[in-house]
């Protein structure tokens, strides 16, 4: 009993000694590696923030605009403010009330009060991207999060707690507060494919779609417009939401009206960026906040299926009748007027609400 007590404490001295030999190895080796990287990134033509212990972008491959373009970016910008406060005044959406549209909303606005910028996150509106560059801002790098299977906005949301409008307001004082607009039947459009049409198996959306296709696939109105898919049609969709915008009900953050989302009649916003004209937004917005060196305007995550935008609006739209369209366009119409976008052409790709209208649209 003794021997096998003695041999026991023999083997966890012997333990021991090896993990002692094998830390003071790969504590030198570890300072090595440390160094080594620091200055390979420096002969790749990157310096090391001292701060925060990220790369930065070398000047060579930093993207500017011209004195000349930052001044007409300085107007563009400007118009659109103008446009905004004019139409929040004409709607009285500038106006404290009880609903969602006259209530400040801070819930998904993500402040940054080192490098004084804050954004309010608008899903399906270039949201990948920013949500990928405030991660880097947070502190993340971009290796760990390229490489990452963590969610990009619960890792953000680590760094980045949701604010009150007093701190918001607070925060405001000396930071840039931006927000992306996009036009809001394409944004819808993009939202559906993504979330409803190509939704992860056994995810919250796929078991929405099968919810949404059992209640809508028979309704007689969308038989005809239903095909045989797992997934409801766009129709189907469509009546959906707009049966959950009629009972008042909560509207998913990627199809979520963005001026009931981000209220920018009562929370202020120094730039409008248009995901149309992101690529020059962008650069101005960097620009202006001084961080050039620190984030690159890299366009993520443009969308599934690789087909046109016009071509994709076109077919689906096109399944809707002028009646469908309308009431969509009634929800959304906030979003058209106080960003500048038009809803005509889609009026022009929807059906007849009847046969007796599609007669009188052929005489």
């Amino acid at each position: 009993m003794k021997l096998n007590k003695s041999n026991a404490n023999c083997r966890v001295r012997r333990y021991l000694l090896i993990f002692t030999a094998l830390s003071l190895l790969l504590l030198p080796l570890s300072l090595i590696y440390l160094v080594w990287n620091e200055q390979l990134q420096k002969i790749k033509g990157y310096e090391i923030n001292s701060e925060t212990g990220l790369p930065l972008i070398p000047d060579y491959a930093v993207q500017t605009l011209s004195q000349e373009e930052m001044q007409e970016m300085s107007v563009r910008m400007e118009a659109r403010l103008e446009r905004l406060k004019d139409k929040c005044s004409e709607y009285g959406l500038d106006v404290l009330g009880h609903d969602s549209w006259h209530t400040p909303n801070t819930w998904e606005f993500l402040v940054n009060k080192k490098y004084h910028i804050i954004w309010c996150n608008v899903f399906k509106a270039a949201s990948s991207s920013w949500m990928f560059n405030f991660n880097v801002l947070a502190g993340y790098t971009p290796s760990y999060l390229h490489k990452t299977k963590k969610i990009l906005l619960n890792l953000a949301r680590e760094r980045y707690p949701r604010v009150t409008l007093q701190e918001l307001r607070e925060a405001q004082n000396d930071s840039i507060t931006f927000i992306i607009a996009r036009n809001p039947f394409e944004r819808l459009l993009s939202a559906y494919r993504d979330k409803i049409v190509f939704a992860l198996p056994y995810s919250f959306h796929d078991k929405l779609g099968r919810s949404i296709v059992r209640t809508y696939r028979k309704k007689p109105k969308l038989i005809a417009r239903a095909g045989n898919t797992k997934y409801p049609s766009f129709p189907e969709f469509v009546h959906w939401l707009l049966d959950q915008v009629k009972r008042g009900n909560y509207i998913d953050m990627h199809f979520v009206s963005a001026t009931s989302f981000c209220t920018p009649c009562l929370i202020r916003f120094d730039m409008i960026l248009k995901f149309e004209s992101l690529a020059e937004d962008q650069l101005y917005l960097i620009e202006k906040t001084g961080l050039k060196r620190v984030i690159a305007p890299v366009w993520r995550n443009m969308g599934k299926g690789g087909r046109k935008t016009e071509e994709l609006q076109q077919q689906f739209y096109s399944q809707l009748t002028r009646q469908e369209m309308m009431a969509l366009y009634e929800y959304y119409q906030f979003d058209f007027d106080l960003f500048g976008y038009d809803v005509k052409e889609y009026l022009n790709y929807a059906r007849a609400d009847s046969l007796e209208d599609a007669a009188a649209s052929v005489a």
